[in-house]
């Protein structure tokens, strides 16, 4: 019996073990430490809003459960293109062009324009673009170290910051999307 218990118990720690090991911030490779911790938080929360929302038919992905509610379509792009506004930003040091304006503004605000626009695309196009802005993003912070992290891009904000508001961004929108699909008909 006693071994039983003892077995029991090194079975529970030893997985217990395992399983926290999956919620480690590790640095990812390629990046200085800070830089790559913060690339580790964004991969993780744009994986699981895609393992959300991958698979949403078209009317999940323009479902509106009100009239001032946004599409889950809608706060992908929303995701996109804040991302894409820290990109140049920060990573560039210039702001938006015309046609990155046409592209990506619409989804930078959600409200009645948005819902009229951001609607009749699959999920698959709002994921598309957020791989594509995220993939430039991720070459750009290859090139940054933690030193930048701390450079200031306006008056009392810093590139720390800015990407940490990607990233809380990201984080808030997901629970967004979460109530949607909980909402879903």
């Amino acid at each position: 019996m006693r071994i039983k218990m003892i077995f029991s118990f090194l079975l529970t720690f030893t997985s217990s073990l395992c399983v926290h090991a999956q919620y480690e911030v590790k640095a990812m490779e390629g990046f200085s430490p800070e830089v790559g911790k913060m690339v580790w938080m964004l991969e993780d929360l744009r994986s699981r809003i895609t393992e959300m929302t991958k698979d949403l038919s078209q009317e999940q992905t323009d479902f509106l459960f009100d009239e001032n509610a946004n599409s889950i379509g809608a706060l992908v792009m929303h995701l996109a293109s804040t991302e894409a506004y820290y990109q140049v930003e920060t990573l560039e040091k210039r702001s938006w062009t015309t046609e990155e304006e046409d592209l990506w503004g619409i989804g930078g605000s959600l409200g009645d324009e948005s819902r009229k626009k951001l609607k009749g695309k699959p999920m698959s196009y709002y994921l598309d673009l957020w791989e594509q802005i995220r993939k430039k993003s991720l070459e750009g912070l290859k090139t940054k170290d933690d030193e930048w992290l701390l450079e200031s891009v306006d008056d009392g904000v810093n590139n720390y910051w800015a990407w940490y508001h990607v990233l809380e961004h990201s984080a808030s929108h997901m629970g967004q999307i979460a109530l949607i699909k909980n909402r879903l008909p």
